[in-house]
């Protein structure tokens, strides 16, 4: 789970103290009860007592009736809520010495394996070879996710995935299957994973737009892996940035959460927010705390983002995120101040206009104060992070904003990160033109490497126009180790999602003669 500052992940659980009620209590023999407040006398007939010596009675316009139940909502959702567990192999240090624990021996290390004391000792008492990679296994993490279609794709948050080689889902009924991530937005801080499973109870989509601060709501998940956990409490604000809250600098990206009071701890990540009617209102995905569990404000991404990234990640691999092209601020009472602004007192103040982006061709300039787009408010950093994020590169809106203290406004179409209008599918590596075969053991053995990947029928396209020919090996993209097109493709759709304007793949490599050579590779359009 995210911890911000000291922020930890989420659930919910809000002590409903119903004022309906005045307990009695008999203490020392004696009956001792409390004064309820009604018109400053005392109430309510002692004979009434139970045998526990408690005692119930109603203050003018108050009933049981009149609180909220919480079952159907829980019995709605418990169900489409499931366990993640990530796992990874331990790794030996980066020496390439020491134990799987990461112990690192200097004897070893000077002299080479196998010599000293505590290696001869780790020696005499040979740990068991696991019989499959799984068994070498270890549990690095521990979250939650939500089931949204009946045949097994579950959202959840990037941070409960990230860097896991397995992903085990555990769903209520006990049943496990192992997931595949079908993609990921770091951005948001949103993942999508998908189990082999068919007729699986999905939660249906809400819409977080309609929420009211002080509605109730209810989260779902698997705090500290007590399983299918129900918490209450109710929404305490809406579109909260967290970041400009903390002085930890650790920021998501794109962040305008749901806040609220519900109980969320370490294993809620992931999980479900949802209202009274069980729909989903948001995924749970951050606390605020000095102690890393609950401390009475969690936070979760509300569904008008969720919807967006998701249908992306399903329909192309990636988000197709809308770019602006503008440098920004709050308004404050010193810009207020010192640009004379006498019109509007809220608002996102336009620091600078990017070329060849969408902002230009709309017009905006320098000082213009935008206040809302597409007819809704922005007038925060998390609001304008939240409009825009619904718009895709192509889409068109009106931007509402004041030059000179008089309103104004601009139709726009919105870009994408390399200034264009076209989106991208995310795993496509037909643009590098080439295909990748294995590369043989004894080529390998030669070379004096341990992985690699071999370049082959190479045509027009970005490995061409990078100067890469037939039969060069490759062993690193971007610092990361290259063996099979599988991590080709990863680290592509990595670079693809990125919102970085430089789209490079910086390739290590190896032509079968020995020759080592490097290739930058640019992605942009």
């Amino acid at each position: 789970m995210k911890i911000y500052g000291k922020l930890a992940t989420m659930a919910c659980v809000v002590a409903v103290l119903s004022s309906a009620a005045t307990v009695m209590a008999i203490s020392g023999g004696e009956k001792v009860y409390d004064r309820i407040v009604n018109n400053d006398e005392k109430s309510g007939d002692l004979s009434q007592l139970d045998e526990k010596g408690y005692y119930t009675v109603s203050r003018p316009g108050m009933s049981a009736a009149a609180l909220p139940d919480f079952t159907e909502a829980a019995e709605n959702t418990i169900n489409g809520v499931v366990s993640i567990k990530s796992f990874v192999t331990p790794r030996r240090n980066s020496f390439g010495f020491g134990d799987s624990n990461g112990f690192f021996d200097p004897w070893e290390f000077f002299f080479g394996p196998g010599y000293g004391d505590n290696s001869n000792r780790r020696r005499q008492q040979p740990q068991q070879q696991p019989k499959s990679s799984e068994d070498a296994q270890q549990q690095k993490g521990l979250g939650s996710g939500v089931i949204i279609t009946t045949d097994g794709y579950i959202v959840t948050n990037n941070h409960v995935i990230e860097g896991a080689e397995r992903l085990e889902v555990t769903l209520n009924d006990n049943r496990t299957f192992n997931a595949r991530v079908v993609g990921t937005d770091a951005s948001t801080d949103l993942a999508l994973i998908k189990i082999d499973a068919k007729n699986l109870h999905a939660i249906s989509m809400g819409d977080s737009d309609a929420l009211k601060v002080g509605e109730w709501v209810l989260a779902v998940g698997n705090p500290f892996g007590f399983t299918s956990t129900v918490t209450v409490g109710i929404v305490s604000a809406k579109a909260r940035n967290i970041s400009s809250m903390t002085r930890s600098g650790n920021t998501i990206g794109i962040e305008s959460f749901i806040q609220t009071d519900v109980a969320v701890n370490p294993g809620n990540s992931g999980g479900a927010l949802v209202n009274m009617r069980g729909e989903l209102v948001g995924i749970n995905a951050a606390i605020y705390s000095q102690t890393g569990n609950y401390a009475g404000c969690s936070f979760a991404i509300p569904t008008s983002i969720v919807k967006k990234v998701i249908s992306d990640i399903r329909q192309y691999g990636s988000v197709q995120r809308a770019v602006l092209g503008i440098s920004f601020s709050e308004l404050s009472s010193q810009l207020i101040k010192e640009k004379n602004i006498t019109a509007v007192n809220a608002g996102i103040y336009v620091g600078r206009v990017e070329d060849r982006s969408a902002a230009k061709e709309a017009g905006l300039q320098e000082g213009d104060i935008i206040t809302a787009v597409g007819g809704t408010e922005t007038v925060t950093t998390a609001q304008l992070q939240e409009q825009l994020n619904r718009y895709s590169p192509g889409d068109k809106a009106t931007i509402t904003f004041y030059r000179d203290n008089k309103k104004r406004t601009a139709n726009v179409t919105f870009r994408n990160s390399q200034g264009n209008t076209k989106l991208t599918k995310a795993g496509d590596l037909l643009e590098l033109g080439c295909a990748f075969k294995e590369v043989p053991a004894e080529t390998l053995r030669s070379l004096e490497i341990s992985n690699g990947l071999q370049v082959t029928g190479v045509r027009a396209g970005k490995f061409k126009e990078a100067g890469i020919k037939d039969g060069f090996i490759i062993t690193e993209i971007n610092n990361s180790a290259v063996s099979s097109q599988d991590d080709v493709e990863r680290i592509y759709d990595a670079i693809m999602k990125s919102t970085d304007y430089d789209k490079v793949m910086f390739i290590t490599g190896y032509y079968p003669t020995g020759k080592k050579c490097y290739f930058a590779v640019d992605l942009a359009e």
